[in-house]
């Protein structure tokens, strides 16, 4: 395996990291403002996700901004140069919500408007970040010489920008929902479980329906990208089965708790279901980072640069492993915690 496939591969394991990651975190502040007033804990089980997990998430963000900056300079380069209005106003919204998120626990006063921040920016931030893989896909970006531009007109009035926010939104949901599912059980609301698992059982079938129009919405300039995808059926068909190990598993009669469902078995069957669809879908990609004329090798690095890169890396890891671990099981694993004893 070459240096440029062992980037590649590292870079999407970090994005694919904070995918996850950043859909259950967002997710979960959207569903704590929506059961704001509900009956149950719904609202106060995803506010207690969120108060120790939301800077662990921006940890990771910072691990593909360091990967893509480093390993790939000129598509970083290209991407921040044509998504520079989308992008700040992602970073402004990080911003909002991060302060809000500080502040808010330590200040009641302000834990509505949280909630009301939190939901907003859960919902646009992913939609916002999830329209960088239509404009990579080629049609959107004017090369003219030494210029590149972003051809706003064309990106808003496509179809296909608007299928892919939608399929964002709807796969943030499905995961945090599933997670939250979950995490209630952990805490011992049973009620509280029901309502996240009938949000999931709606939300799965909207993410593979979504999923394919914004694929057949793909526009034409893209078809290239079409073409590749087709190469790559075998793990799309692993990850739908995945997906239906997960979706069903909701359904499995659950004795020890005495109701339907395994949500720890959905959760670990969708994040597998994503990853599989995830490297189809990059596969797809390759070799171009951004088309027609940014590709993986035209963009990469130094050699020297990367293996500096790789062993920073590798030690950062090495030393914050340890700790993500730890936090964890002290935060969402430890029942005495998550009960609140």
């Amino acid at each position: 395996m070459n240096e440029q496939s062992i980037a590649i591969l590292i870079l999407w394991a970090v994005i694919f990291a904070y995918s996850i990651l950043g859909s259950i975190d967002f997710g979960a502040g959207f569903w704590a403002m929506v059961y704001a007033n509900h009956k149950s804990l719904a609202s106060k089980i995803a506010n207690r996700y969120l108060s120790p997990t939301w800077e662990l998430t921006n940890t990771v963000l910072v691990f593909v901004v360091v990967a893509f900056i480093g390993f790939f300079p000129k598509a970083a380069y290209t991407l921040a140069t044509i998504m520079f209005a989308p992008v700040t106003l992602i970073l402004v919204l990080i911003a909002i919500r991060s302060t809000f998120m500080v502040f808010a626990y330590s200040l009641p006063r302000y834990e509505k408007m949280l909630r009301i921040i939190s939901g907003i920016t859960g919902l646009l931030i992913p939609a916002l970040l999830i329209t960088v893989l239509p404009v990579t896909e080629g049609g959107y970006v004017d090369f003219s010489g030494d210029t590149e531009s972003l051809l706003y007109g064309k990106l808003f009035s496509s179809p296909a920008v608007y299928f892919y926010m939608l399929f964002g939104l709807t796969s943030e949901l499905f995961l945090s929902a599933l997670f939250l599912a979950d995490f209630s059980r952990e805490q011992g609301s049973e009620e509280t479980y029901q309502v996240y698992r009938r949000s999931a059982i709606f939300l799965g079938p909207a993410t593979l329906v979504t999923a394919i129009i914004a694929l057949v919405a793909t526009d034409v300039d893209a078809s290239w990208f079409l073409d590749n995808l087709m190469k790559q059926i075998p793990f799309f068909a692993i990850s739908l089965i995945f997906f239906v190990v997960g979706y069903t598993s909701l359904w499995w009669t659950n004795r020890a708790h005495n109701s339907l469902g395994w949500p720890r078995i959905a959760v670990l069957a969708v994040i597998a279901q994503y990853a599989f669809a995830s490297y189809g879908y990059g596969a797809s990609h390759l070799p171009y980072l951004v088309y027609p004329d940014v590709t993986v090798d035209t963009s990469f690095t130094t050699k020297e640069t990367f293996y500096t890169l790789l062993v920073l890396y590798a030690i950062g890891i090495a030393i914050l492993l340890p700790g993500f671990i730890f936090f964890w099981n002290l935060f969402l694993k430890d029942r005495t915690f998550i009960k609140g004893k």
